[in-house]
């Protein structure tokens, strides 16, 4: 059987990539020249020994997440992701400025995004959900559940179901609680993973793809850099603020950079209170951030 074959990018080993093809994971190599193949592409694959293949070709993305590597290019992460679900909790203290970089880069990549607070067995406090208060009136999907207590995770299953999603957040919010409670027989589908391919390494480091027992798909990327601003101008992050999205067109210039510019909407949105100004701060942050990276 030499043919081309689709299968489902569903992790990156040791030595090569795991590709699923009905019940069957196959260790894949990547052709010489190919781009870099992500968790949850689409491929074309053929079998190039009993028990290995060779990926030949990366089937059209609908979205792709990307980050920085280390020789200043930029790395795809993760392909055709459905939604961004940035999880937040009471502790460790919520990260804002994190959360608006996730969502800026969602609007830019035409991926839906959600929101959720986990770990609400603890006392909530009032300023925490007032500011994520904001998110909800922006039109943010808002779930609350417990890994505790399993409070709020029937309504968060029915949210996965059908889709790809891929969890997002600051280290210690619980994501990897999370994930667990989703997915129960996690470990023995990280253990499958390895035993399968042989001759590959499954690490805790690496993005894997797993099958939610409701339905749906759910991406688990260890770390909290899982995706940044790689590829965005200004411009974009300002489009990545669904608050600001109706009053850039008004900016007397369009060229604004929605600071001291002259003419400017955003401002004048913001001291009438249309824009939170909590959040236009951060916004000012994000800005010198990729003016610094």
């Amino acid at each position: 059987m030499n043919e081309l074959i689709e299968g489902l990018v569903i992790s990156h080993l040791g030595q090569g990539i795991a590709v699923q093809y009905y019940d069957a994971i196959i260790l894949c190599q990547p052709r010489r020249k190919l781009e870099t193949v992500a968790v949850g592409d689409r491929v074309l694959w053929r079998l190039s020994s009993p028990d290995q293949g060779s990926i030949e070709e990366i089937l059209p993305r609908r979205s792709l997440l990307i980050r920085p590597s280390s020789n200043g290019k930029i790395r795809p992460v993760a392909a055709n992701i459905d939604r961004v679900f940035v999880v937040v909790a009471v502790e460790p203290f919520c990260d804002f400025l994190l959360i608006d970089q996730y969502l800026a880069v969602c609007e830019n990549r035409g991926i839906d995004a959600a929101i959720i607070l986990n770990k609400i067995d603890l006392a909530l406090p009032e300023s925490l959900l007032a500011e994520l208060d904001i998110y909800n009136r922006l039109g943010y999907p808002f779930y609350t559940v417990s890994t505790y207590d399993h409070r709020g995770l029937d309504a968060l299953n029915s949210a996965l179901k059908d889709q790809t999603s891929i969890l997002a957040g600051q280290s210690g919010v619980g994501k990897s609680s999370l994930t667990k409670t989703l997915i129960p027989d996690l470990d023995l589908k990280t253990k499958t993973l390895s035993e399968t391919t042989r001759h590959g390494r499954h690490t805790t480091t690496a993005a894997t793809l797993y099958h939610l027992p409701g339905g749906g798909d759910l991406i688990d990327s260890p770390g909290v850099a899982i995706f940044g601003l790689a590829g965005l101008t200004e411009r974009h992050l300002a489009y990545g603020f669904r608050d600001f999205q109706p009053f850039i067109d008004q900016c007397q210039f369009n060229d604004c950079r929605h600071d001291k510019d002259k003419g400017c909407a955003i401002r004048v949105a913001i001291e009438k209170g249309d824009i939170s100004a909590s959040r236009y701060q951060r916004f000012l942050k994000l800005r010198e951030k990729m003016t610094l990276a």
